[in-house]
């Protein structure tokens, strides 16, 4: 532990795989690195592509090594991963049955760790190894929540039902504390740990000349993440392009480097925008259509744009439903939706105007910045 008043702290940053558990650490990253303290990330997978935001990564695993483990852990628990792959009702059920699984790359994370020396872990609520990797070091833990998904209670959870733990002869670091990035007015809870505003972050991009123009009519921004068109295949869009067709407004598919050529010809007002930070096509639209990811639908919050949202396992579903439930946006199943509905999204006042309301309420939560003297005061005796 450091004595009040030290100086530099080093802080890891341990993320789930993946873009969308990744990139929402990436602003408090930014702020600890700004304060001049020492910031490393520890991840692998999709989430490596935190490194194009100037930050120091370290991979825990190859992504063959990781896609062989992922293909075992099928292999041998067919039935037990189908139920995770479903959408998550009670993230502390998940948790038990996920740790049927084990810890198989805790000795990489810890690895990780004891070279870096950290004061301070900072992890994703699902990565377990963050949770262990503090109680062994004995150092704070914070989880860094990154949706409507409720992480009080889960750190004990892990402790009760991962045999890793014991195996360790540790229980809970002595300190946690929970970021909670969800705006209090669309919980159906009492708010939990220290509120944070989730400041977007999506990657850079040269911006087209296009993108600063003023639409002449209504832009929508559509996006399906990584994970579903990797899942469904080009499917969940057909239906979407085909009803799209027939609004007077223009669509803009962000699908990053995903191939669309099976969609055929788009139609006049649909366009494919290749690799466009989300944030800021938005910034140009009167309307956004996702999937229901975290980090998507907190950026279509903060840009003030009422949502159509077609959520689709995971967390999606707890998004879409607190999008719903507070009145910026409505849910539907991909295969359900139409142009009424876009239109609704497009044209019903009162989602605009519950869409202003959550993006004021965002912009008056604590920045990341303000977060880290009270971070840094976790790590003092």
């Amino acid at each position: 532990m450091r004595s009040e008043g030290e100086g530099t702290l080093r802080v890891l940053f341990i993320s789930t795989p993946g873009a969308g558990f990744a990139f929402p650490m990436v602003p408090l990253a930014w702020a600890m690195r700004a304060a001049g303290h020492e910031v490393t990330f520890t991840t692998c997978g999709d989430g490596l592509a935190v490194e194009r935001a100037g930050l120091e990564v370290l991979e825990v695993a190859p992504i063959e090594e990781l896609i062989a483990h992922v293909r075992e852990t099928q292999r041998r628990h067919p039935e037990l991963v189908a139920r995770l792959g479903g959408p998550i009702v009670n993230v502390h059920e998940n948790t038990a049955l996920s740790s049927r699984f084990g810890t198989p790359f805790l000795p990489r994370f810890l690895a990780v760790a004891r070279s870096v020396r950290p004061d301070l872990v900072v992890y994703s609520p699902l990565q377990v190894e963050g949770l262990l990797v503090a109680s062994i070091l004995d150092v704070p833990a914070v989880v860094h929540g990154f949706g409507f998904l409720r992480t009080a209670g889960l750190p004990e959870t892990m402790a009760e039902h991962y045999d890793a733990f014991a195996e360790f002869g540790v229980g809970l670091p002595r300190r946690i504390k929970h970021l909670d990035l969800a705006p209090a007015s669309m919980l159906d809870e009492p708010e939990f740990g220290w509120p944070m505003r989730p400041v977007p972050y999506d990657g850079g991009a040269v911006l087209p000349d296009w993108l600063r123009e003023i639409p002449d009519r209504p832009r929508v921004a559509v996006t399906l993440g990584t994970m579903v068109l990797k899942a469904s295949g080009i499917t969940p869009l057909k239906r979407l392009v085909a009803e799209a067709s027939t609004v007077d407004a223009d669509f803009v598919l962000a699908l990053g480097g995903q191939d669309i050529g099976a969609l055929g010809p788009l139609p006049a007002n649909v366009h494919a925008g290749g690799c466009l930070p989300w944030r800021a096509l938005l910034r140009t639209c009167s309307a956004a259509i996702h999937h229901g990811g975290a980090g998507t639908t907190l950026g279509s919050l903060d840009a003030g744009v009422p949502q159509l949202v077609l959520p689709e396992g995971a967390d999606r579903g707890l998004n879409a439903e607190a999008v719903r439930a507070r009145g910026c946006g409505l849910l539907c199943r991909d295969d359900e939706v139409d142009a009424a509905t876009i239109r609704t999204v497009l044209e019903d006042p009162s989602l605009r105007v519950a869409a202003w309301s959550v993006q004021a309420e965002l912009a008056d939560m604590p920045a990341p910045a303000e977060l880290v003297p009270l971070l840094a005061e976790l790590t003092c005796r």
